[in-house]
């Protein structure tokens, strides 16, 4: 019995130092990517204090969900806040007291926003700039023209905080935690299509969709998000679980009033209260863009 006992003791012994060894490796290599400096070009595009720069600007930050993250007042807000995935804050942008404006020259907004880096070279987190990279430079400058000129806000938000479930999955590829990492950064600029009712417009638009329902439209659960968090719906043009069967009646009224062509309501993490403030020609032309796209079962993000 009790060469039984130690035996246990010492297999349970060996199972811990293999799980406090793969520990320090996932939190090593994480932390390594987590703290890498990134050398760029400094980037610029021209900035403008014409109000209806401005009033661009202020559009995309709604309609792109920019908000959501860090606040109708660009105060910022924290997000999530679980100990195993961790906690998600959107920075305060402004000038005031916990802002990070004051350390941010016009260039550094832009690396921010298309390339996901602070101004020391280092990674921000959970910042979709693989979503904004393709942004014109129209578009990017109006964005920086309406931050620069938002009211200063004092409030400090929480850091980032990366828990060991959020290390693992982005080891693992699920979890999008580093988006300076998905983006070919020596690429040369694309150029942005011309507004309007067309497919290649929508699909420029609809780069603001891929953070939640995925690369492939066709959305499934979010790695990481907690089990209260629904899946996402499937936006591609499939029959049995996308939106194949829809008009684009139906696709106005999700965007504008969130709800179904059943009546039924959308899941309440879908931005309604974002995508209600889209014109009709930018509707139609995601409508026009996602109708493009190959039909896929839902989850095959």
């Amino acid at each position: 019995m009790k060469r039984i006992l130690r035996y246990t003791g010492i297999g349970l012994l060996g199972l811990l130092g293999v799980a406090l060894l793969a520990a320090t490796a996932v939190y090593g290599t994480s932390e390594y990517r987590l703290r890498k400096t990134y050398d760029l070009p400094v980037s610029a595009v021209a900035l403008s204090g014409d109000p209806e720069v401005i009033a661009r600007g202020r559009h995309l930050m709604v309609t792109r969900g920019c908000v959501d993250c860090h606040g109708e007042n660009l105060g910022g807000v924290t997000i999530m806040d679980d100990p195993i995935v961790g906690r998600i804050s959107g920075t305060n942008l402004t000038r005031g007291a916990g802002g990070v404006a004051g350390g941010y020259t016009d260039e550094s907004w832009v690396t921010a926003i298309r390339h996901g880096l602070r101004p020391d070279g280092k990674p921000l987190l959970f910042m979709p700039s693989h979503e904004f990279y393709p942004l014109s430079d129209e578009d990017v400058g109006a964005l920086v023209a309406y931050i620069k000129s938002a009211p200063a806000v004092d409030n400090e938000v929480p850091e980032h905080r990366v828990g060991p479930l959020a290390r693992v999955l982005l080891l693992a590829g699920q979890m999008d935690l580093i988006p300076a990492e998905l983006i070919d950064h020596e690429a040369p600029r694309p150029a942005g299509p011309p507004a309007g009712v067309t497919a290649e417009y929508g699909a420029y638009l609809a780069t603001g969709c891929v953070g939640c329902h995925g690369h492939t439209y066709s959305g499934g659960r979010i790695p990481g998000t907690p089990p209260s968090f629904p899946a996402v719906s499937n936006i591609t043009p499939d029959s049995e679980t996308g939106i194949g069967e829809w008009t684009e009646a139906d696709f106005f009224r999700s965007m504008r009033e969130g709800v179904r062509p059943d009546g039924s309501a959308l899941d309440p993490f879908m931005p309604v209260q974002n995508t209600r403030q889209m014109t009709d020609d930018e509707l139609r032309a995601i409508w026009l863009y996602l109708r493009t796209l190959e039909p896929k079962p839902e989850g095959n993000r």
